[in-house]
């Protein structure tokens, strides 16, 4: 049973175009509106590959209601926390040649109280849990330390933790042991402060990571594929995919592929690259069940490219 935890959860309406022109009228072809939010997305694809999620977030407002019932529509345990503020609406205008357009709403601001609602929801719901993973960026009102005081109680109640998340959050919990932490290529760089220019640029980028404390580092390169540098080895795996529909939610499928898969080794990651691949071939943030996966279409080695050129570089 996988549990998630997603601090700052939304309600994302997702608009298909032709294409975006600014100050013009755009009419889209398609829209989806999905509960959303990283640790969110993540429970959506635990379930629909069959298995248990509980979501654990924090819900306000008419849109918080619409995400709790959009999860229940999903077969989703929701484990709610009432806060004052209302839930946040996100939008996102998907591109016919697959470019993304985001607008993120901030979200409502948590109270001293509201937040240890939240954790004491986490620790009453993880119990026998395989896995906690926690997703997305704080809301207004949580410190950046929060993700590492979640950390350190779950590792004393003996539970797996997986952190998906950036910035200073990110930094404050590698101190606390996270097992596996997921960054993207620019986050990975922002966390290092270092230019990622190759494959082997992101891979010393994830072993300063585990230096700095995580125990293993799954790092999502977009197009160029993925990596999973723990205390084991390095193992890099990339899948064909022949269109891009939306890539929103592709790295949460990722994640979920590899918890779902174990959450360590060869296998775990080509579960983690055959979920993302499948993602983004899905209109909006729908979550890949198993018969959208090809792992045919999947290969992992332990041969690392380490000169390849980064499809997308961060300087």
């Amino acid at each position: 049973m996988i549990v998630t935890v997603t601090p700052n959860p939304s309600l994302d309406r997702t608009y298909e175009v032709p294409s975006l022109d600014r100050g013009e009228v755009v009419r889209a072809t398609g829209e989806r509106v999905d509960p959303g939010g990283k640790g969110v997305n993540v429970s959506r694809a635990v379930a629909a590959a069959g298995r248990r999620t509980v979501a654990v977030l924090p819900l306000g407002g008419a849109p918080g209601a619409l995400v709790a019932d959009l999860l229940d529509a999903q077969g989703i345990e929701v484990a709610p926390v009432p806060v004052a503020g209302a839930t946040r609406s996100n939008i996102a205008l998907a591109e016919a040649d697959g470019v993304l357009t985001k607008i993120n709403a901030p979200g409502p601001e948590l109270t001293a109280a509201e937040q240890e609602a939240l954790l004491e929801a986490v620790r009453r719901r993880s119990r026998g849990a395989d896995w906690i993973a926690c997703c997305g960026s704080l809301p207004r009102g949580l410190a950046p330390s929060w993700y590492a005081d979640l950390v350190a109680r779950a590792h004393t109640a003996g539970v797996r933790i997986a952190l998906d998340t950036s910035g200073p959050a990110l930094l404050a919990a590698l101190r606390a042991g996270p097992d596996v932490v997921k960054p993207n290529a620019e986050e990975l760089a922002q966390a290092t402060g270092r230019p990622l220019a190759t494959v082997g640029d992101a891979v010393r980028a994830a072993q300063e990571l585990r230096g700095l404390g995580a125990r293993a580092v799954l790092a999502s390169l977009g197009a160029d594929g993925q990596l999973l540098v723990d205390g084991a080895g390095v193992w890099f795996g990339a899948a064909r995919v022949d269109s891009v529909r939306s890539n929103v939610g592709a790295g949460d499928s990722s994640l979920a592929g590899f918890l779902l898969a174990g959450g360590t080794g060869g296998r775990a990651l080509a579960s983690a690259v055959a979920h993302g691949a499948a993602a983004v071939r899905l209109p909006g943030s729908v979550m890949p069940g198993p018969h959208d996966l090809d792992p045919a279409a999947v290969a992992v080695t332990t041969e690392i490219p380490v000169d390849r050129p980064l499809a997308e570089p961060v300087p």
